[in-house]
């Protein structure tokens, strides 16, 4: 059975890094969202909104990763 990673990740020491995504300007004049990225664990990996925390952060394995990475054309 793959263990839960919402149940045992603490995300409360994450570093997220900000994923380059385009540079274009929001009508705000702020530039976009773009995902942010932190390492959270041994082969544990979390995603969220680089404008938006509070949308929830997505949690994967280095699997789920890989597989997201090849599904959206290598941008992660």
């Amino acid at each position: 059975m793959t263990p839960d990673l919402y149940e045992k990740t603490d995300l409360s020491a994450a570093k997220f890094t900000r994923i380059p995504c385009g540079g274009s300007n929001d009508d705000d004049g702020e530039g976009e969202a773009c995902p942010e990225m932190a390492v959270v664990g041994d082969g544990v990996f979390a995603l969220r909104d680089s404008k938006n925390h509070g949308a929830g952060t997505l949690l994967f394995n280095g699997a789920e990763l890989a597989a997201l990475r090849d599904g959206i054309g290598g941008l992660i």
